[in-house]
């Protein structure tokens, strides 16, 4: 299967209601799996689990506060959230500054961080105009589907 293709599988499937997927192609097995948006984030993975069944420690992320249980937004604001699950990243490399910070300004159709999935660099855009009112996510922290990342207000 052509990267793109498999891409374009990923994007379908996280937009999608359904909550999990699994394709074989020529002896590649693909098994995509999300659980549904909730109020809770979802847990994060702090050891991979190896193709020969290695034991996952999970570890739970603290309670959200009730007002972000409102769809889209929390507190003021309205949430840039992750279309896809990946690694967080505030900006292109190491060396360079963070696409936004709190405080700085953002148009709709801005970048404002990056999603690293299977090795592929997806640009996240801001949704909205306004301003970064709070990033939610620690550079190089696991994201999941639905995740908020910003506050914008």
């Amino acid at each position: 299967m052509e990267i793109e293709n498999l891409v374009k599988l990923i994007q379908t499937v996280s937009e999608s209601d359904l909550t999990g997927f699994k394709y074989e192609e020529n002896g590649i097995k693909l098994n995509i799996q999300k659980e549904k948006a909730s109020a809770w984030p979802a847990l994060s993975q702090e050891e991979s689990a190896a193709a020969d069944g290695e034991k996952t420690v999970l570890a739970a992320r603290p309670e959200m506060p009730e007002a972000s249980k409102e769809a889209g937004t929390l507190n003021e604001g309205k949430l840039v959230k992750s279309p896809l699950v990946g690694t967080f990243y505030t900006a292109p490399s190491e060396e360079a500054k963070p696409f936004v910070v709190v405080g700085d300004p953002v148009k709709k159709g801005q970048i404002v961080a990056i999603v690293e999935a299977m090795k592929l660099m997806n640009d996240i855009e801001s949704e909205f105009d306004g301003t970064v009112v709070e990033v939610l996510v620690e550079n190089g922290e696991s994201v999941e589907y639905g995740q908020p990342l910003f506050r914008i207000a």
